[in-house]
């Protein structure tokens, strides 16, 4: 990173993945042309999981190649009379790759629910149970990741 000052602590950056909601996902789509798509995810141990429909362009361009970057923006604050955002944002590089063992793929989906309907087991339960099959897990093994914010925020 050039602005070294800007960067925040790994520390900081796991605090960003684990508190954030939804990020933008970017991997290598048709014709060599990059393609982002928001999601929700849930980070834990080293990994973000997300959940996929079973077909599809992200599918696709995740068969074909598993290195991809995921970016949350966990702060952007306009401040027009200055010209500039207050940010604070976390770049994650690895791999991604479906989770093909049942058992794994339950773990990750349980993992997500409780992330966004925590405690709602009987609800969660009749999720799984009504879409389990008709759709994917997906696991993003964290390679390196790296986090920055505006410099105004450095000297608060």
């Amino acid at each position: 990173m050039r602005r070294k000052r800007q960067e925040l602590p790994q520390e900081e950056c796991i605090k960003i993945l684990e508190n954030a909601t939804a990020g933008v996902l970017c991997v290598l789509g048709d014709g060599g042309y990059p393609y982002g798509v928001p999601i929700s995810y849930v980070y834990r141990d080293g990994a973000i999981f997300f959940h996929s429909a079973v077909t599809g362009h992200k599918v696709d361009a995740i068969r074909a190649e598993d290195k991809c970057s995921f970016t949350v923006i966990e702060q952007d604050e306009i401040h027009p009379d200055e010209y500039t955002s207050y940010f604070r944002s976390v770049i994650v590089f690895g791999r991604i790759h479906i989770i093909e063992d049942e058992q794994d793929k339950l773990a990750a989906l349980r993992l997500l629910g409780e992330r966004y309907n925590p405690g709602d087991h009987a609800g969660l339960q009749h999720e799984i149970d009504k879409s389990f099959n008709h759709l994917l897990m997906l696991r993003l093994d964290i390679e390196h990741l790296s986090g920055k914010e505006a410099i105004e925020l450095v000297r608060a």
